[in-house]
């Protein structure tokens, strides 16, 4: 990549790159390209959403910095990280509006994903040794994070018969594990202190503040209705009032407890070698 993206057409690259990332940022969920997501959420089964949200959408973002590396490489200027940096924010906002209006656990969920994806492209717009490591560590927390909330939304519709969240009342009265995970599980994706999701939101904001301060009241306005959204349907959904009776033998969520305890430690401690991989990845991916 590095020998032939000098002698690449500047044109050429350009209108490819916009191609691209129309095409890929569809299956990353970016706005306006994003529609396909919830519905395949609400539609598909459990074990789809959490690869989705854990694997899906992270591939088609790396395709898009596998390009962007090439376009840099090739212009000599930011129109590749400028392009994100237009549709990350503009995801951020609409996904955290579109929130409020869902009554479908699944697709409010699918929402939560188009916005922090949009969160990750925005970070590697701005590009920079700091925002590339946060927007790949809030990549790793994000797969971690969803996959275990998918997997309790599973077992908590399952068990109420019904994604409809006005339907589902109680879980940590039905089934302690499903209701400590989903409560969980939402408080570490909106952001909340000690989970990684904060430390990787802390540096894609603080980076902001110094490079595009513009940005800033955007993305905590975006975060804040976020967060006024999830938990206010999530709370009752877990500690609301319920008749239906505990289930007897309450269900195995070894591995979502073992994604959110991963999503705890990386709010503590990376480990050298992946502190030490994030950092390569980070200089590969370049920009400002």
């Amino acid at each position: 990549m590095d020998a032939v993206k000098s002698q690449l057409n500047p044109t050429i690259i350009s209108l490819a790159f916009v191609f691209l990332l129309l095409g890929y940022g569809t299956k990353v969920g970016l706005v306006p390209v994003h529609n396909w997501l919830p519905d395949a959420h609400a539609e598909g089964p459990t074990p789809i959403s959490a690869v989705l949200s854990g694997l899906l959408l992270n591939v088609a973002l790396y395709a898009v910095l596998r390009c962007k590396i090439l376009t840099d490489g090739a212009l000599h200027s930011q129109f590749a990280g400028e392009l994100m940096i237009g549709f990350g924010p503009f995801s951020v906002v609409a996904a955290s509006f579109f929130l409020f209006r869902q009554k479908d656990v699944k697709r409010m969920f699918a929402y939560s994903s188009i916005e922090h994806m949009g969160l990750m492209t925005f970070a590697f717009g701005m590009g920079g040794p700091i925002a590339n490591f946060a927007g790949l560590l809030h990549m790793t927390l994000h797969s971690l994070v969803k996959s275990a909330i998918f997997f309790s939304v599973g077992h908590a519709t399952q068990k109420a018969g019904t994604q409809l969240m006005e339907d589902i009342r109680g879980l940590i009265k039905v089934s302690p594990t499903v209701g400590w995970g989903l409560m969980l599980g939402s408080l570490a994706i909106l952001g909340m202190p000690p989970f990684g999701v904060f430390a990787s939101e802390f540096l894609i904001l603080t980076t902001a503040m110094r490079d595009l301060p513009w940005a800033t009241p955007l993305l905590l306005l975006a975060l804040g209705i976020s967060f006024a959204a999830i938990f206010s349907r999530v709370q009752p959904m877990v500690f609301g009032v319920t008749s239906v009776k505990p289930l007897a033998h309450p269900p195995a969520l070894v591995p979502v407890f073992v994604h959110l305890g991963l999503g705890l430690m990386l709010g503590f401690y990376i480990p050298p070698y992946l502190n030490g991989w994030y950092l390569q990845a980070a200089r590969l991916i370049g920009g400002q």
